[in-house]
Formats: C-alpha cells, structure tokens, sequence
C-alpha cells in the first residue's frame, strides 16, 4: 500500500472526526447559563406569573402585547404595570417601588429569561397565531412563582417540534388550538439569517 493511500483513507478521515467530536464538545460544554433549562435570574423586583397568570388568570398577551404583533413578545411596561397597580395590591413593598419607579419615570431593566443565541432568528408571530400555546416553550408559567426557563432553548427541541409538533406538544390542552395538519419549517434559513 502507498503510504498516502493511508493518510487518505485512514489518517485524514479520523483526524477529521476528531476535529468535529471537539467542536461539538467545546460548544456543548461552554453553552452560557442563559441557555439552559432552569435559568432564573434574579429581578429587579420580584414578580410572580403564579399570582398574576396563574390566581388572577391574566392572559400571556395582555402583559406580553408584542407576542401577536412583533417579532419579540416583549416585556411589560411599568405603565402597563401601573394599569392595575395604581388601584389594587398598592402598599406592599415591591409595588411600592414599582410605583416610586414609575413616577420617578426611571426605567425598570428586567433580566430577560429566554434567551437565545444572536445568530438564531426567532419570530412569536407565526407560533402564536398557529395556536401554539405559549407554556409549550416557556412551561406552565402559570404556575410558578419565580419565573425560570423550562427546557433548553437548543436547536434539537425546535427542531422535534417542527418536524412532529402533535407529538412534541404532549399536553391535550396546548394542542387543542393547532391546526391538526401544520408543520414548521425546517429549512436553515427560518432561523438562522
């Protein structure tokens, strides 16, 4: 056997899967806290979706307006805050400073939960008006008192989810609104642009 007959048949390929298995590695293991299931950072004020979405049945949409609209849901406003706060629950604590932030007209910097990589293009629109309840990717935030992240935001979950979204929505319930034959794109550029 020639000796580069080797190197192309044996050496190259393997030194190649070596490269690839640590790329795969490296990212998986360094993957920023921010990405991964049980991200809960800490707020400015503490604030239950458990009180808010959960016993008062707040519906997502109402505080999280730009999830139908816009790209991005958004994050409440302190004036959208001040709508209910102005008139109810007004002498505890934290809506005591809620409300000296308000009139102070300083601006409350919330700690985004769900994040996403800056090379993933996400867009709530379509997934809201396909009917896709919003507990499918953020969970039962109805039920929780500290608001975390309740499965990794990893490309494989979006992916089993586009590719078989009524078994990937495993809850009745969530699926009760999605149309029974759609399908999400699976081509790279629906995310990655």
């Amino acid at each position: 056997m020639h000796p580069l007959d080797r190197l192309l048949r044996v050496i190259l390929p393997l030194g190649g899967l070596a490269v690839l298995g640590m790329v795969v590695l490296v990212g998986w293991t360094t993957q920023p806290n921010r990405y991964v299931e049980g991200y809960a950072p800490e707020q400015p004020i503490p604030f239950s979706h458990k009180v808010h979405a959960g016993d008062n049945q707040i519906p997502c949409l109402y505080c999280h307006g730009g999830a139908d609209k816009s790209r991005i849901a958004g994050v409440p406003s302190l004036e959208l805050c001040m709508n209910c706060h102005q008139v109810t629950r007004t002498s505890t604590d934290n809506i005591l400073n809620l409300t000296e932030l308000y009139q102070s007209g300083q601006p409350i910097f919330w700690e985004r939960v769900h994040n996403l990589p800056d090379h993933v293009f996400f867009d709530h629109r379509p997934h809201v008006k396909a009917g896709i309840a919003c507990q499918v990717c953020h969970g039962e935030v109805e039920k929780m008192e500290v608001l975390r992240q309740s499965m990794s935001l990893r490309m494989g979950n979006c992916l089993d989810c586009h590719r078989n979204m009524h078994d990937y929505i495993r809850k009745a319930e969530y699926r009760k609104d999605v149309k029974p034959d759609l399908v999400g794109a699976e081509n790279c550029f629906a995310c990655h642009r």
